[in-house]
């Protein structure tokens, strides 16, 4: 554990497994208190805040609301805001469906594009301001891979997440010259990844392996080797680090990026 974020409340979007729950560890770990969120039973949301509490949040505390609602996002922003002013807002939130543009329907777009593109709206237009007037923030969307380059039957996903690696452009100019060096300054930043291995993943890696002979690495650089030229995904605890990293104050110029965690994929 270190203390750079002591003093800072973090908020990460779905963040009860995966990827969020990774990087809410990451940042407890770095001494920031975490607002974890997600949609999870009770259980489940209190298994999340202890993991994080014992990565070394100061505190921790769980807050759901439905991303899909504007509503509810508002009424989550301000229940945060209200326990601590939030000085990291971390986008992870997001649901894909594969479906060429024949099959799609008016809903599968909805949810979309609801939860991956318009919530991370409405949490940085709630977020920013207040972070400017302190002179530190940091904003983090969890884009994708997809966010850079296409792929087949995903139309509604990257349509989602280009458009999220615009609007962190978009953020990252209009808040680039608040706050300063010393006190840090507003930064927003999209992180890109591409195979990362979740248990999401684990029955095609699995898969994979049988037709390989059994051995599960072998499973994975073929799963991946078709994308990803490094023939390894990241672990979500990279992610993680990445995402403390751009929270440091050494990282006040590192604005309006899409960085790729892709082995490669998107350098060819």
């Amino acid at each position: 554990m270190t203390d750079m974020l002591a003093g800072r409340m973090a908020l990460v979007t779905g963040s009860t497994s995966g990827i969020g729950l990774a990087i809410a560890r990451a940042l407890a770990g770095a001494g920031a208190k975490v607002a974890v969120h997600g949609l999870a039973t009770p259980d489940e949301a209190a298994a999340a805040v202890a993991a994080v509490k014992a990565a070394g949040a100061p505190d921790a505390k769980f807050f759901d609301g439905d991303l899909r609602d504007a509503g509810a996002i508002e009424a989550m922003m301000q229940a945060v805001a209200a326990w601590a002013p939030l000085d990291v807002l971390v986008n992870n939130a997001g649901i894909q469906k594969t479906v060429t543009l024949a099959e799609a329907d008016a809903k599968t777009w909805d949810a979309v594009i609801a939860i991956n593109l318009s919530a991370c709206f409405h949490t940085m237009r709630l977020a920013l301001p207040a972070m400017a007037d302190r002179g530190y923030g940091r904003v983090i969307n969890i884009a994708s891979v997809h966010g850079l380059v296409a792929s087949v039957a995903k139309a509604p996903y990257v349509s989602a997440k280009f458009g999220l690696v615009g609007m962190t452009k978009v953020a990252a100019l209009e808040y680039a010259d608040k706050g300063s060096r010393e006190t840090g300054g507003v930064t927003v930043n999209a992180i890109c990844p591409g195979w990362v291995e979740t248990p999401l993943i684990e029955p095609q890696i699995m898969a994979m392996a049988k037709k390989v002979g059994g051995d599960r690495a072998a499973g994975v650089k073929a799963l991946v080797a078709e994308k990803q030229p490094s023939g390894r995904t990241a672990d979500p605890a990279d992610i993680g680090a990445l995402a403390v990293f751009l929270c440091c104050k050494a990282a006040h110029n590192i604005t309006g990026t899409a960085l790729p965690v892709d082995g490669g994929w998107t350098a060819q």
